[in-house]
């Protein structure tokens, strides 16, 4: 059927009138011819090639990609004192209680504190070989807990394998086959795919090995919340429980990505995937495969963006660079004299817009590198040298203060914020606890909360809601639109700019 006469008659009749007028005289329609339409630029026309076969790539790579198996140990409450948990908040005179402290689940007699049996699952996911002699690529994720990899080639094919290192941060895994014999394997893409193109997945979703699927890069740079490195690829091939850890190739039959993460409502999917690029791929494995793990640059601070209400507040013209929140203690940026309040602006001359760029340009230098990197402070650009440290295991989480409900609190309107000092509050250490925060204030739309503690207000430390109050009307005097806090929250610290109402 013509597309125009699948058209409703409303349609058709207003795709009609957009060409000329009808008029109706004696049941003759008549056409007004309309006066000549003006020239308009040529439209974007592309020479676009035709659509891919994908069978000689899938043909090639296939062989090279597998399933992994992964048997974990399931972790279970055991029995405490021959109880199980169902049973150990009974009173003592309990008999069912009295039964299962002397004689246990099993009905035999036995001591005290028996370990209850282990117990093992099995989990499935993705993978793909790199190298001709059993190294393979997986997601972290996949193999976290595991104490046994099985690898199943396209063949049906198993094989045992062992971790070599993983990388949480990164979500990436290194596998090896230890067998006599060349596996077939893959490359990496020496460039990263663009926007449009066609992408490949193979894998093995819901344990269905050698799954192959299409579509095209979506996106590029894609930061959905996994960690400080995020950089995915978001792609429109299927993806689905299982595939994690598996490619994603471009026509020419090299992986551009790892299979790492999907978002859908309902677990399956729907057209959203996301996966690591090769080049984040490659610097990984190459470290797991060195040495078994990851070795990132640290700089040692707590970093946040320069939102448009902060360059407000401090006169900056632009958004530019990333803000340092906090420096820790004992790192390299405290040797560097870095300052809470500083905007860094250059790593070695490369510009860092951005918590996640700054720690990305970071973490890709050695510890133990030096590197120059420009800041703004106090109106003016300075640069300084830094001797980077290597990332912690651990870091210490902050704990959260408590709160005074009978505090004595003073209210500053412009903010939409009751306050009271630290000491009055029942709060250690110095600064002014948030006691509430206003509903639909300035405070309450960027996430202020209760037992928040502000320590400095537009740079300027604070201990009392005077304090505050004084900061606040002296940022309104020099023009500002918004004014700088400075707070602690249970975990962290970072810079919040307010935006000051107009009391005009």
């Amino acid at each position: 059927m013509p597309l125009y006469n699948c058209l409703s008659k409303t349609l058709r009749t207003r795709l009609m009138a957009g060409t000329m007028a009808v008029v109706m005289a004696g049941g003759v329609a008549t056409p007004v011819l309309l006066g000549a339409l003006p020239a308009n630029a040529a439209p974007v026309s592309v020479n676009a090639p035709a659509i891919a076969n994908f069978a000689p790539v899938v043909k090639a790579v296939k062989p090279a990609v597998v399933s992994v198996r992964v048997k974990t140990e399931i972790k279970q409450q055991g029995l405490i004192d021959g109880l199980p948990p169902m049973f150990r908040d009974f009173p003592d005179n309990n008999p069912f209680k009295r039964f299962f402290k002397e004689f246990g689940e099993d009905g035999q007699k036995h001591g005290k504190k028996r370990k209850a049996p282990k117990r093992y699952g099995q989990s499935q996911g993705s993978g793909f070989f790199i190298s001709e002699d059993g190294y393979l690529v997986t997601n972290e994720h996949v193999v976290d807990g595991g104490t046994k990899f099985t690898i199943v080639t396209n063949d049906g094919d198993e094989y045992d394998a062992k971790l070599v290192g993983s990388d949480k941060r990164s979500d990436l895994a290194l596998l090896k086959v230890d067998e006599k014999k060349k596996f077939t394997y893959v490359d990496f893409a020496s460039e990263a795919p663009m926007v449009g193109e066609w992408v490949i997945a193979v894998g093995n979703p819901f344990g269905l090995g050698g799954t192959v699927t299409a579509g095209i890069v979506s996106a590029r740079g894609r930061d959905i919340g996994a960690g400080l490195y995020d950089d995915f690829l978001q792609i429109d091939a299927s993806v689905n429980r299982g595939n994690s850890g598996g490619p994603a190739f471009n026509v020419k039959g090299q992986v551009v990505g790892v299979n790492s993460a999907i978002i859908s409502p309902s677990g399956g999917n729907v057209g959203i995937a996301f996966a690591i690029p090769a080049a984040t791929t490659k610097k990984i494995i190459a470290d797991l495969k060195e040495d078994g793990m990851v070795t990132r640059g640290w700089l040692g601070v707590q970093i946040q963006p320069v939102t448009k209400d902060i360059a407000e507040s401090l006169g900056l013209d632009n958004e530019n660079g990333t803000m340092v929140a906090e420096t820790q203690k004992g790192t390299p940026a405290e040797a560097a004299g870095f300052k809470a309040g500083d905007i860094i602006l250059k790593v070695d001359g490369k510009e860092v817009n951005g918590p996640r760029e700054l720690a990305k340009v970071i973490a890709g230098y050695s510890p133990d590198t030096t590197v120059e990197i420009e800041f703004w402070r106090s109106g003016k650009i300075e640069t300084t040298d830094v001797k980077l440290g290597t990332i912690p295991k651990d870091e210490n989480d902050k704990a959260t203060p408590s709160q005074n409900e009978d505090a004595n609190a003073a209210l500053v309107d412009s903010l939409g914020l009751e306050l009271s000092s630290a000491k009055d509050a029942g709060v250690e250490g110095k600064g002014v606890v948030i006691v509430s925060v206003e509903p639909d204030s300035p405070a309450a739309d960027k996430n202020l909360r209760e037992g928040y503690i502000i320590t400095e207000v537009a740079g300027t430390k604070v201990s009392t809601p005077a304090d505050v109050a004084q900061q606040v009307e002296k940022a309104r005097e020099q023009g500002r639109k918004a004014v700088l806090l400075r707070v602690n929250t249970a975990n962290n610290t970072l810079f919040v700019a307010i935006p000051l109402k107009d009391d005009k």
